[in-house]
């Protein structure tokens, strides 16, 4: 049995403008750690997967950023779409591209590319529990995080108490899964961590070859039909214009939405690493390192008498006088100003700028 790493790099990010754009999402700008969030993405799978053994599914239009910001991964393992269709036709076509390579049993590791994660030997126990499961119980496999507060960013996983046929895996910290549930409000996500059986999800899954294309077949049958069909012309010169032909054809829809809240045979690993999604500038300035005021500044700034704020200059100083609970960024040539707390509704901003047609600024 051989294992391979998925890194799934489609999605905008455009919750962190004015720092990212249209044509420079999110995973390939440097928010958080040493490198850009793909870069540390790759390096901590580095750690457990050979380089040949990891793939990146992108956008055509990001595709030259993962040759650049990734030199060391081989070409022909970046798969590429020829636009965002979100993760169920993503990875429906690493699976499809990559069938004869690996084989039914071996076990793909999807991953995405924006995540901060800590705690590195946890992360990677969790993995090697994940695969266990994964290859003895012909399941779909998530990980789990225990949630530490009442977040309203992340989904959430219910999982019962139910050993049934488990065994050690139970003992392990496995789990069946109940329930996905999308972003809750407060007093749910408070209900969700009084309850006991919740976890967030990590957006990370782990299956076999041929369970995932089972999973495909009986929830996704249009799409397994139409991926079939393409796999004829893997090796043609006519792939990519019959691939997008399909992907012309497929509406998007999330691997989470499509499949795993559907299927009978979901399994959760319930993990305490650290982990974070980075869905926005509050989340990045719940993580970061602040001074002695509780401030996160970087760049050219100066401050008096100010608190508990997020102050990132670009090119020109920036000077804050007696202000608390913000957020400001410069960006290459848009400011964003927001109260700490609200920065999520910075991409009802960035619909607001595409309406007003102000390109020059995304």
């Amino acid at each position: 049995m051989k294992k391979f790493a998925v890194i799934m790099a489609g999605g905008s990010g455009l919750r962190f403008w004015p720092k990212t754009k249209e044509k420079l999402p999110k995973q390939f700008i440097h928010l958080y750690g040493d490198g850009t969030l793909i870069q540390n993405t790759l390096k901590r799978l580095e750690i457990v997967f050979p380089i040949n053994d990891i793939y990146v599914v992108v956008n055509e239009m990001f595709a030259h950023l993962v040759k650049e910001q990734l030199p060391n991964l081989p070409e022909q393992n970046i798969i590429v779409e020829p636009f965002g269709k979100n993760t169920a036709p993503a990875v429906g076509l690493v699976s499809t591209v990559l069938a004869n390579k690996y084989s039914e049993d071996d076990i793909m590791l999807a991953f995405p590319a924006d995540q901060e994660i800590a705690n590195l030997g946890e992360f990677y126990q969790s993995l090697e529990l994940a695969i266990e499961a994964a290859y003895t119980k012909n399941s779909i496999i998530t990980i789990g995080i225990a949630p530490t507060r009442p977040e309203t960013q992340f989904g959430y996983i219910q999982f019962n108490e139910k050993r049934d046929s488990l065994g050690e895996l139970f003992d392990k910290g496995v789990r069946y899964c109940t329930t996905f549930a999308e972003k809750p409000d407060i007093e749910t996500a408070k209900r969700f961590l009084q309850s006991g059986d919740f976890l967030w999800n990590s957006g990370i899954f782990i299956s076999k070859q041929k369970v995932f294309r089972e999973a495909f077949k009986n929830y996704l049958p249009y799409y397994f039909e139409e991926f079939s069909n393409l796999s004829n012309y893997l090796n043609s010169d006519r792939f990519y214009d019959e691939l997008e032909k399909l992907y012309m054809k497929l509406n998007p829809i999330s691997l989470d939405y499509a499949i795993l809240e559907k299927a009978n045979n979901v399994l959760v690993i319930m993990s305490s690493f650290a982990w974070s999604d980075l869905g926005n500038w509050d989340e990045l300035y719940r993580l970061s390192l602040k001074d002695a005021r509780n401030n996160v500044i970087e760049g050219e700034v100066i401050t008096i008498n100010t608190n508990n704020s997020m102050i990132i200059s670009n090119n020109n100083l920036i000077c804050a006088i007696g202000v608390d609970d913000l957020i400001v960024v410069e960006g290459e040539n848009s400011i964003l100003i927001c109260k700490k707390g609200k920065s999520e509704q910075v991409q009802e901003l960035v619909e607001i700028l595409k309406k007003k047609q102000l390109k020059k600024y995304l």
